[in-house]
């Protein structure tokens, strides 16, 4: 009765009159520790059926000396709990979110697991630990040893008394705020599922990846440390009736700690999962399902072996497949964008288009998660996605795939190939938005060997795509680089054929000055316009540029100094013959130099003829 602290007028006892407090003198300590086990021996108690066993008041003459005891177990419980945790660092646990993501995760993770070693504490304790930490898990001391040494005492006690429902409502009520406070300096925030799907996706990224951090630390940190703390004080401990005979005597108190803030940290990946499905989500999610995926394995340590826990381990289960649902659903989705995306107003200068920019650099960075996205992507774009829907005139239908045998290309390589397709596919519809044919082969000519180059720069990408479509695509620009020159420069050749310029008399036959003066006009005539126009068209490759300027200049050069070479002295000898040779072929040369830059022609430099 000396350590009542259900006496009229006493509250809990204060921390001055702790026996479990840390300090030297022990003897206080382990002296009420025998005074309850010699009670327990001599008069066994019935436990109170609701609540704690302070309800009732000594001083009323109704508590019987076991509950006086419990009673008092139950303050200094709480007060052990309180006072002796250690100062968790949430620094040293985010360096948990360094481990890899990819690759064998145990032996990735192999490096930095040299320093765990859970014997200490439960050596301490005089027992030897049958949870093992696993090599992904970081399990930190939450309390000293002693600490531990003494809640073990007390949860002993109460549960021998018949108490130890008690006993794991108090700890509950200590850990759970403290579990819950770790998660917050992790950044883990109380959202919502509707809150989450509320928030703009750039805003949601950053979350994101946050999101994956902290869940490394909460999961191989936090949650691993207090299922361990559990274990240590409470295994093996009569704390339930038989009705809960199944359950290790550590599963409850771990379930009734953490389990609403794992249910809080999953909570956000599951709101991921069920949103929107739209393409700029996808390579965000991945790295949200690859973290799940990563995880999953330390949740099944953690909670699955746990029948209080396991509804987490089968949550994050879950919520890993709906994240690989919307992984393929995304892809989906963006391929019927691509195929759908509007032809409303052609691009200026025939250069690339930013459909096709980003539709490549999209490919890219599905060929930098092949490893995940091959194993998500399982099946090869459906018959469906390949034709159009009915009535759609204006989007004719395409052909199957083309590929030289589907069977040896992983179904993340058909989707490849088949966006592509869809790509060149809208390509060809805005390329009829240009009223100048020359220019909408232009525009082909640039795009295709964009794609082209886009697909060669990247070693993943080629290999999923393939050479010989590689190829293929390759065969297509420069087809559309043939067409180009022969629907622009055509007519311009066509002024310098011979053609037309001979006449025959009845004496003599020679050339039609008036013929060939015509010529040279209509040639400079046509020059200049194309210098005029085509000088604003873009080219944006540089090598692809000058490729063209010189496969042009290679037609247009011989032709104008062999036209020039055969004719001039028929103009020079006439009158103002300035008027008709304007060109030098160094002119032509020069004038060159202007063309696919995509900006207005500088006025045209001439050389002297003399």
């Amino acid at each position: 009765m000396r350590w009542d602290s259900t006496a009229s007028g006493s509250s809990a006892a204060g921390d001055d009159q702790m026996l479990f407090d840390g300090g030297s003198d022990r003897a206080e300590a382990e002296r009420f520790l025998r005074a309850v086990d010699d009670l327990r021996r001599l008069a066994p108690a019935s436990p109170a059926k609701v609540g704690s066993p302070r309800r009732s008041s000594s001083a009323g003459g109704g508590s019987s000396a076991v509950q006086v005891a419990m009673a008092r177990l139950e303050d200094e419980f709480r007060h052990l709990l309180s006072a002796r945790a250690l100062d968790l660092e949430v620094e040293a646990l985010a360096g948990l979110s360094s481990l890899s993501l990819s690759g064998d995760r145990r032996n990735s993770d192999a490096t930095d697991a040299g320093d765990d070693d859970d014997s200490s504490v439960s050596s301490s304790v005089g027992r030897r630990s049958s949870y093992r930490s696993m090599l992904s898990i970081r399990e930190i001391d939450l309390f000293p040893a002693d600490a531990i040494n003494d809640l073990r005492a007390i949860a002993s006690r109460m549960a021998a008394a018949g108490y130890g429902r008690e006993c794991v409502q108090v700890y509950a009520s200590v850990r759970k705020p403290a579990v819950d406070s770790a998660l917050r300096r992790l950044g883990v925030e109380k959202l919502s599922i509707g809150d989450v799907q509320r928030l703009d996706w750039d805003v949601l990224e950053a979350k994101i990846r946050r999101w994956i951090r902290a869940a490394r630390a909460a999961v191989r940190g936090v949650f691993a440390s207090e299922r361990r703390l559990c274990f240590l004080i409470f295994d093996d401990l009569p704390l339930f009736n038989s009705t809960t005979a199944l359950l290790a005597t550590h599963d409850v108190p771990f379930a009734e700690t953490v389990k609403g803030a794992a249910l809080q940290l999953f909570g956000f990946a599951e709101a991921i999962s069920i949103g929107r499905r739209s393409p700029e989500k996808l390579f965000k999610i991945v790295d949200l399902h690859d973290a799940v995926t990563d995880l999953l394995p330390d949740i099944s340590d953690i909670f699955a072996a746990s029948k209080a826990a396991e509804s987490i381990y089968v949550q994050a289960a879950e919520i890993r497949s709906r994240l690989a649902d919307a992984v393929r659903g995304i892809l989906s989705e963006f391929e019927s964008r691509v195929l759908h995306d509007p032809s409303k107003t052609p691009v200026p200068g025939g250069t690339i288009h930013p459909l096709t920019r980003y539709v490549m650099n999209y490919c890219n960075l599905i060929s930098d998660y092949k490893t995940t996205l091959s194993e998500l992507i399982i099946s090869r774009p459906s018959a469906c996605s390949r034709i159009t829907a009915e009535g759609n005139e204006a989007t004719p239908a395409f052909p199957d795939l083309d590929l030289p045998d589907p069977d040896s290309h992983l179904p993340l390589a058909s989707h490849l190939v088949w966006i592509i397709v869809v790509l060149e596919h809208n390509l060809e519809s805005k390329a009829s938005l240009y009223k100048d044919l020359a220019l909408s082969h232009l525009f082909i000519m640039n795009n295709v060997h964009y794609i082209v180059h886009k697909v060669r720069d990247s070693s993943e990408l080629r290999r999923l795509i393939g050479d010989e479509y590689l190829k293929r695509l390759t065969g297509k620009f420069r087809q559309a680089a043939t067409n180009y020159q022969r629907t622009a420069w055509l007519k311009i050749l066509n002024c310098l054929r011979d053609e037309g310029l001979h006449v025959s008399g009845g004496f003599s036959s020679g050339i039609s000055k008036s013929a060939l003066r015509e010529r040279f006009k209509a040639f400079n005539a046509a020059f200049e316009e194309a210098h005029r126009v085509q000088s604003a068209w873009y080219v944006p490759d540089t090598q692809l540029r000058e490729e063209l300027r010189i496969s042009v200049s290679e037609k247009l050069l011989p032709a104008y100094r062999s036209f020039l070479g055969r004719f001039r002295h028929h103009i020079e000898n006439g009158k103002h013959p300035e008027l008709y040779i304007k060109y030098s072929v160094e002119d032509l040369e020069i004038a060159m130099g202007d063309f696919y830059e995509g900006a207005p022609a500088p006025p045209n430099r001439r050389r002297s003829h003399g």
